[in-house]
């Protein structure tokens, strides 16, 4: 059994998708210190201009966590709607994905940052035909720090899972660690695809995975995904 363990972040990137397309269990670290510029609240996006932050306001308090960060206003969803469309309605794959995303966008729950990454992240998934059983961190009663805490997460996951980490992770995880707590520990080896990008020359990459599906498709980002294509 392979474990992805990841904040849930804001219409993430397609490395983001790709863990849990790979995972069979994807565990939302929901309930950890809100990080101020991260990708918890924000990602970018591609205007005719170049890269463009799409940035949720949110009300902040010192030690938060991220399922405890409420919305500043509850009509950016609208806001950030009108943005995707205005940037990508002459994309090639914008007449096929637009209904989708527009309507998750639109229906996104609205009590707090986790619950509304972790319902859009999740519906994407399931509309790109990811079958991987989503949790939460804040549903496992853990109390665990550092590493301890994600080796605690896969063991409550199961007791002979497998991580499956970032490689970005490699300078702070120390895999030996899972292996004496009886866990496997995997890195991904996950290259980003180029795809074409239809209102830029060369290709920007580490984009949210809209700029994929707007250029692309379902089919060919869920493709992208599991390394079949690209």
């Amino acid at each position: 059994m392979l474990v992805a363990i990841h904040q849930p972040n804001y219409l993430p990137w397609l490395g983001y998708f790709h863990k849990i397309a790979k995972a069979d269990v994807f565990v939302f670290l929901d309930d950890v210190q809100f990080s101020k510029g991260s990708y918890t609240n924000r990602v970018q996006v591609l205007s005719p201009t170049g890269p463009k932050w799409l940035t949720v306001p949110i009300r902040l308090h010192l030690g938060q966590a991220i399922n405890q960060v409420a919305f500043a206003s509850q009509d950016w969803q609208r806001a950030h709607a009108e943005s995707l469309r205005g940037y990508y309605r002459r994309a090639p794959a914008f007449a096929e994905v637009w209904p989708v995303v527009g309507e998750l966008l639109r229906k996104l729950p609205t009590g707090d940052l986790a619950a509304a990454n972790c319902w859009l992240v999740s519906q994407l998934a399931l509309r790109l035909g990811l079958s991987c059983e989503f949790r939460r961190s804040s549903e496992l009663g853990l109390s665990s720090a550092s590493d301890d805490r994600l080796i605690d997460i896969v063991a409550a996951v199961g007791k002979d899972a497998t991580y499956y980490s970032g490689r970005g992770a490699a300078n702070y995880q120390d895999p030996e660690k899972f292996s004496a707590a009886g866990l496997g520990f995997m890195y991904s080896s996950y290259r980003p695809p180029v795809y074409p990008q239809f209102n830029s020359g060369a290709h920007l990459p580490g984009l949210s995975i809209a700029d994929a599906l707007f250029n692309t498709g379902w089919d060919a980002t869920a493709q992208y995904l599991r390394g079949e294509a690209g």
